[in-house]
């Protein structure tokens, strides 16, 4: 792995120790660069400013962890359960200096002293946008989420998000079904996946994508993980979109983490009388861009490339059994993804994939009731 914004051909001491923790996660967990990476980040992952602090003093965990108070270092049986817990997630360590470290997060004063990947750490480093958005979605956000995330992710964006019911997970969807990588952050260890619903969700995300936390493993999740949380999903990222919120939302947090680290943020409008457009609408009042179409977040990103599903019906997955099935549901009259969940015995999640593809192929468009209805 390479840091595209570091020097060029230089590697410090730091580097090569996180190289080294990098290949030693892979296996299990035994080695001592990584021993001593996983002792930090059990000591410093809500300690995050402090550790990151003396990592930027010393570059060096076992240095960095030995200026810390003895009360918050771990004991020689919790590092070794994290161990374990590292091997049995298959999770890559990826420690603050390191060349695979993701630059976006490297200036921040609480940057996290060491992050623990399944799938690709690359990923971290590429072209990126956050979705963020209420769990109780309303058929709207749902339906705004997938079609940002599937036109970002058909142009080569890389769609960052928090795993959690609603918007977030319906953008995860969407990103992959348009065949885009995404990337999940968690509030808990990488051998934990929260909600645990979402297990298989996080296992396809991994695979062209990334699963990522700060919190060592055998961590849960934990209400004050969830700010931390998002700080990481902002910072990942160019660009932030508030699809929907609630005026007490976390994804408002994400928004204000973003405008602290100078990442443009972009609000959904909704109706002004729906509870979960309060907080997205008080953001455009504050500032915030409004997000009118996908092509406002590309040229914000001066990204060159266009989504690869054309309007005009080109690269249409009609032949597929189940774009086809959907389509044959909806040639008398519209209906929601759960009724066609109903009518054709499919899951809504197994829906997710042909309902993107047959959106960005112009076959379908939802109504404002969150109905989809036929168009060729």
């Amino acid at each position: 792995m390479t840091d595209p914004s570091g020097p060029r051909g230089r590697r410090t001491a730091r580097g090569r120790r996180g190289g080294d923790a990098d290949a030693a996660g892979r296996g299990a967990g035994a080695a001592p660069s990584t021993r001593a990476w996983l002792a930090l980040q059990c000591a410093g992952a809500l300690r995050a400013r402090e550790a990151v602090g003396l990592l930027r003093e010393v570059g060096d965990p076992e240095a960095a962890l030995a200026r810390l108070p003895s009360a918050w270092r771990p004991s020689a049986r919790r590092v070794r359960a994290a161990c374990r817990g590292l091997a049995h997630s298959g999770a890559v360590l990826v420690p603050f200096g390191s060349p695979g470290y993701p630059a976006r997060l490297r200036d921040l004063d609480d940057a996290p002293p060491v992050l623990a990947v399944r799938g690709d750490p690359a990923v971290l480093g590429a072209p990126a946008v956050a979705i963020v958005g209420s769990r109780a979605a309303t058929a709207y956000g749902l339906h705004v989420a997938r079609r940002v995330a599937g036109e970002l992710g058909a142009a080569g964006v890389v769609v960052v998000s928090g795993l959690a019911r609603g918007v977030d997970a319906a953008a995860h969807e969407a990103c992959l079904a348009s065949g885009g990588a995404t990337v999940a952050v968690q509030a808990c260890g990488p051998d934990v996946v929260y909600p645990a619903a979402h297990r298989r969700l996080a296992e396809r995300i991994a695979v062209g994508g990334a699963v990522v936390s700060e919190f060592p493993p055998g961590t849960h999740p934990r209400p004050g993980f969830f700010p931390l949380r998002n700080r990481l999903i902002s910072g990942l990222a160019r660009a932030v979109v508030v699809v929907e919120a609630r005026e007490r939302s976390g994804s408002l947090v994400t928004a204000r983490h973003a405008a602290d680290q100078g990442v443009d943020v972009f609000a959904v409008p909704g109706p002004i009388t729906s509870p979960t457009s309060a907080g997205t609408n008080a953001l455009l009042r504050d500032g915030a861009a409004p997000l009118l179409e996908v092509a406002d977040l590309l040229r914000a990103l001066d990204w060159p490339r266009v989504p690869r599903h054309s309007r005009d019906g080109a690269g249409s997955p009609a032949s597929s059994r189940d774009a086809e099935a959907v389509l044959e549901a909806l040639a008398h009259e519209p209906a929601s993804t759960d009724a066609l969940s109903r009518r054709l015995g499919r899951s809504t999640s197994a829906l997710a994939a042909p309902l993107v593809e047959l959106e960005l192929a112009g076959r379908i468009a939802a109504d404002r009731d969150g109905r989809w209805r036929r168009l060729a």
